[in-house]
C-alpha cells in the first residue's frame, strides 16, 4: 500500500480485479453465478497478489478454491477478495466457507451477500465465527450487475432478461413483408456477438426463426465454443428440420418451447435431430411468457438474452419482463414499409418507460448503442 493509499480504496483496487475475473464466466457458469476471488497477501512492499480464480465452466470449481488452490501455502494470513458470499452449504462440493477458514485466510471482503437462502449470510457467518475478519459490500453496485442472473432467478424464479433491438433512423427493424436487412455495422455486430458469448441462452420467436433463419451462435474469432443456448418460442411447432438451428442442435444446443396442443409428430421429428422440446402453456393462443421464463430458469438459465422479433419483444415491454435493453440505432433510413422494432407499440414502450431508465451511451463506428436498465 502506498502512503497515500488508504485501505478503502486497496479494497476496492482488488474487488476490481475480483469483478473483472468474475466476468471470464459468464455465460459459462449457468446455473450457479460467476464470482471471481483474489487472494493477497501484505508483504513490506506492499499488497501483492498470490492466487487468483473465476468459477469454472459448469459451475465447479467455484472460484474460493481455484483462488485458494493457486495461492497454497501463500493464503495463510492473507486477505480473499470476493464478488459474492463464500457458500456455506454442501452441494457437489463442500462449502467454500470451509475451504477459505481451512486456508488460514484472516480477512474476506465480500461484495455482496448470497440471496440464495441456502446462504443468505451463513457463508459469512461461519467465517466470522472462526475469528476471520468479514467486510461486506466493496464494489456492491458491480457485483449486482455482473450478479443480476442469479439475483434474478433465485429471488423471481426467472433468468434476467437482456433484450436487444438495432433499428434504422426512422425505428424500423426490417423491411416491408418482414424481410430480414442488415441494419447496423461491423462494430455493433461484434458487440451482438459478445453479448451472446456472455449470456446462458438466446431467445427468439418463430416467426424470427423463419423470417431469418439464424444461426444464434458467437462468430467471433475462437469463440464459437461461448455460443450459448439457442431457445425458439414455437407454439404450433412450425420449426422446420431443415434450417440452420435444426441443422447444428447437436453442435450447440437448441430448445424448442411449444404449446400443451402442439402436433406431437413434429415434436418428434425436432427430436430426433437433438431439438430439446418443451410444452408450456398458452394464453390468447401465444405463449405464456411468465411461464416460459420459469421454465427456462427451472432448467438453470440465469443470463437470458432476446433477439427478435417485434412481437416477441413488444410482448416482453408490455408484460414487463425486461430487466435491461440494449438499443443499437444506425443513422440510416429503411423507408416507408418497414417494420416496427416493437409490435404494436411505439419505441417510447421502451425508451420512456417507467421500468427502464437510460444507463449508458456509446458510440459503435456509425451506429449508437443506448443501454436502459431497472432502475
Amino acid at each position: 500500500m502506498s502512503p497515500i493509499e488508504s485501505k478503502h480504496e486497496v479494497d476496492s483496487r482488488f474487488m476490481a480485479l475480483a469483478l473483472n475475473l468474475g466476468r471470464r464466466g459468464l455465460g459459462r457458469t449457468w446455473p450457479n453465478p460467476a464470482v471471481g476471488a483474489v487472494v493477497v497477501r501484505d508483504e513490506p512492499s506492499g499488497p501483492v497478489v498470490v492466487g487468483r480464480g473465476w468459477t469454472q465452466p459448469g459451475g465447479r470449481p467455484h472460484a474460493e478454491t481455484e483462488a485458494l488452490r493457486r495461492a497454497g501455502a501463500s493464503a495463510r494470513g492473507a486477505t480473499l477478495y470476493v464478488t459474492l458470499e463464500p457458500c456455506s452449504h454442501h452441494g457437489r462440493t463442500p462449502p467454500c466457507a470451509d475451504a477459505v477458514i481451512a486456508a488460514g485466510i484472516t480477512r474476506v471482503v465480500s461484495a455482496l451477500e448470497d440471496p440464495n437462502p441456502q446462504v443468505a449470510g451463513q457463508g459469512h457467518a461461519r467465517l466470522a465465527a472462526h475469528g476471520i475478519t468479514v467486510a461486506v459490500g466493496v464494489g456492491a453496485d458491480e457485483a449486482r450487475r455482473d450478479h443480476a442472473g442469479h439475483i434474478r432467478r433465485i429471488r423471481d424464479g426467472r433468468p434476467h432478461v437482456t433484450l436487444k433491438l438495432a433499428i434504422s433512423a426512422d425505428g424500423k427493424a426490417g423491411l416491408a413483408g418482414r424481410r430480414p436487412v442488415p441494419i447496423t455495422g461491423a462494430p455493433a455486430t461484434a458487440r451482438v456477438h459478445r453479448m451472446r458469448a456472455m449470456s446462458d441462452a438466446i431467445m427468439v420467436g418463430i416467426g424470427t426463426a423463419l423470417a431469418d433463419d439464424p444461426s444464434l451462435t458467437c462468430r467471433l474469432p475462437g469463440m464459437g465454443a461461448r455460443s450459448p443456448v439457442r431457445v425458439v418460442l414455437d407454439g404450433a411447432l412450425r420449426l422446420p428440420t431443415t434450417s440452420h438451428l435444426v441443422e447444428t442442435a447437436r453442435e450447440t444446443p437448441v430448445w424448442v418451447i411449444a404449446g400443451e396442443a402442439a402436433p406431437s409428430l413434429n415434436e418428434r421429428a425436432l427430436r430426433a435431430h437433438g431439438v430439446e422440446v418443451s410444452r408450456a402453456p398458452q394464453r390468447d393462443g401465444r405463449l405464456d411468457l411468465a411461464a416460459v421464463l420459469a421454465l427456462v430458469a427451472g432448467r438453470g438459465i440465469t443470463r437470458l438474452m432476446v433477439e427478435g422479433g417485434p412481437i416477441l419483444a413488444a410482448a416482453l415491454i408490455a408484460a414487463d419482463l425486461v430487466d435491461e435493453a440494449v438499443l443499437l440505432r444506425s443513422p440510416h433510413l429503411l423507408g416507408g414499409g418497414g417494420i416496427n422494432a416493437l409490435e404494436g407499440l411505439p419505441l417510447t414502450a421502451l425508451t420512456r418507460s417507467p421500468n427502464l431508465v437510460a444507463r449508458a451511451s456509446e458510440r459503435l463506428g456509425i451506429d449508437t448503442m443506448e443501454i436502459f436498465a431497472r432502475p
